[in-house]
This record gives C-alpha cells, sequence and structure tokens, in this order.
C-alpha cells in the first residue's frame, strides 16, 4: 500500500472514530476535538466576522451545534469541513438577523462563473508574504478585502483545503470557487506589495 493511500485510510479511520464518538455524544471526544480544532475555527470566524467579540460569542455556539448535531457527521467527509460549514451558516444566519447581506450575497457582482486557471508553480501572494512577514499584518490584509474573497483564501491557505473542500463548505460551484480564489489573489497582490515596500522603508531609515 503507498504511502497516500495508507494516509487515505488512516484518515477514514480517525473519520469514523469521531463520527461513532459524536454520535453518542461523548464528551472525551467533544473535548478532544475542541482542543485539535479550536484555534483554526476561532481564526475562520474571526476572518469572517472582522469582530472579536462576534466570533467568541459565534465559536462557542458551533460547538453547541456539533455536540446536539454530531449524529448527522456521518465520517465520509473530513471532520474539519464539516465543522466549518457549521461555523459558516451561524456566520450567514446572524448576518441575516442583522438585516445584513449574506456572505453568498456579498460582492456577487461583477463575479462569474467562468473557470480561471491558477498558476500552481511557485508560491501564492499571501505565501510569499506570510514566509518573511507576521501573522498580524497578513490578518490585516486579508481583512481588507471582500468576505468572499477573503473566506476563499483562508479556506485554502490557512486551513488548507482543497478546492473541491472549499466549494462544499461555501456550496458554490467549483468555477466560483476558483473566480474567488483568482481574485483574491488578484486583489491581495498589491496590498502585499505596498506592506513590503513600506516596511523595506522602515527598515532602511532605522
Amino acid at each position: 500500500m503507498s504511502i497516500s493511500a495508507a494516509l487515505a485510510v488512516e484518515t477514514e479511520r480517525e473519520n469514523m472514530t469521531i463520527a461513532r464518538g459524536l454520535k453518542r455524544q461523548d464528551p472525551d471526544v467533544l473535548d478532544h476535538l475542541i482542543e485539535l480544532y479550536q484555534h483554526r475555527l476561532l481564526r475562520y470566524l474571526l476572518f469572517l466576522t472582522g469582530k472579536r467579540e462576534v466570533a467568541e460569542d459565534l465559536f462557542q455556539e458551533t460547538w453547541m451545534r456539533v455536540l446536539l448535531r454530531g449524529a448527522q457527521y456521518n465520517g465520509k467527509a473530513r471532520f474539519d469541513t464539516w465543522l466549518f460549514t457549521i461555523a459558516r451558516n451561524l456566520v450567514i444566519d446572524l448576518s441575516r438577523k442583522r438585516t445584513m447581506a449574506s456572505l453568498d450575497e456579498m460582492n456577487e457582482a461583477g463575479e462569474d462563473d467562468r473557470p480561471f486557471q491558477i498558476a500552481a508553480d511557485g508560491p501564492s501572494p499571501l505565501e510569499q508574504f506570510q514566509s518573511r512577514e507576521n501573522c498580524a499584518e497578513v490578518a490585516r490584509v486579508l481583512l481588507t478585502l471582500e468576505p468572499n474573497y477573503r473566506e476563499v483564501l483562508v479556506l485554502r491557505f490557512h486551513e488548507e483545503l482543497s478546492l473541491e473542500e472549499i466549494a462544499g463548505v461555501t456550496k458554490a460551484p467549483l468555477s466560483t470557487v476558483k473566480s474567488r480564489l483568482y481574485r483574491g489573489l488578484a486583489a491581495l497582490k498589491p496590498e502585499m506589495e505596498r506592506l513590503r515596500t513600506t516596511r523595506s522603508h522602515t527598515e532602511v531609515s532605522l
């Protein structure tokens, strides 16, 4: 058995273990999942909402949903994609309650379903910047982007989900995910260059 096949088998086994534990509402399984995913989940919610207080409230509610609806997780998909889907739906519900546009309604103008070819060779502007700059600056830049673009970039480069998995979380066609990723990277590049230039000038003056 190849390494990739062995990893796939192990992942499937872990997913099924999680599914059985959630179905029993096993508190030890839930505690373990919170320990594993708490930082990733809170970061995702922070990027979606842009507000720590709101993100923390939704963080707690997400885990309550996991506990109450754990039997719905069947282990066929990665747990983190299921977790992020729950969190995203809570963000959308909150937005609707506040009579705000949902994530899917924001910035749809100008988007289309034409597939974009994302260059696979070489690091993206986000990855180039992250290799040299601190996370706080990256976060500030991401928060200036449109929510749809920001979400896809976070899921792709922070959470390392595949494009297909992102499509599952966002309930968007794969072509739309590719479009948002392309446009998000295009919007990100000048901001990264501006920050890099600013930092260079600061270092020279010191």
